[in-house]
């Protein structure tokens, strides 16, 4: 299978980097082909921009490799912390710019002549890995959990893709080498149930 793993976290070294190395390191071993895109190394530029809005608007040639990675990706994998309940900018502006309507969506009608949406993707799969520095019990009493519908409804369900987990990594910031060995032994074998 065709994977793509997409990493937004600024720091190099980080444990998002750890957990993107532990899942392409896992699809390889299973002889799958990946790519690993970290968008803030290659310094993806994250502004979405009016003209980007047109019809037939011709996409840049960043925009343009990025989104073929997705339309011909048989599953996805994205990386990234939990920022005030939500993915870094960097990545929003790359799903505003990557997943493109008429490509990765569109929109149509039902037989009632509801607008509906039609999702486009091939994948078969999504895996989303975030982390955080709240305890779970707090995030969920304070927050809910607002990741886990935006990824599996707002983002992959919209777009088509079937299957969508999402596992949060939380109190990095309090957390030893050996639980966050741990934690990436989990993400193995989650990558391992889900994708390979």
């Amino acid at each position: 299978m065709n994977i793509l793993i997409v990493l937004a976290h600024p720091k190099p070294g980080s444990f998002n980097h750890a957990i993107a190395d532990t899942v392409r390191n896992t699809l390889e071993a299973a002889g799958h082909q990946v790519t690993l895109r970290d968008l803030h190394g290659e310094g993806f530029d994250p502004l979405f921009t009016p003209d980007e809005l047109a019809r037939g608007h011709v996409p840049t040639p960043e925009v343009r490799e990025h989104a073929d990675l997705v339309l011909n990706a048989d599953a996805i994998v994205v990386v990234h912390p939990n920022w005030w309940a939500q993915a870094p900018a960097i990545l929003k502006g790359w799903l505003d710019r990557v997943l493109r309507a008429g490509e990765a969506y569109r929109f149509g009608t039902n037989e009632q002549g509801e607008g509906v949406i039609i999702g486009l993707l091939k994948a078969k799969a999504a895996l989303v890995f975030t982390t955080s520095n709240t305890p779970r019990e707090a995030e969920l009493r304070l927050y809910g959990d607002p990741l886990d519908n935006f990824w599996k409804a707002c983002v992959w369900g919209f777009c088509g893709v079937p299957k969508v987990e999402r596992r949060n990594f939380e109190s990095v910031i309090a957390s030893t080498p050996e639980q966050r060995a741990e934690w990436l032994q989990e993400v193995a074998r989650l990558t391992q149930a889900v994708i390979a």
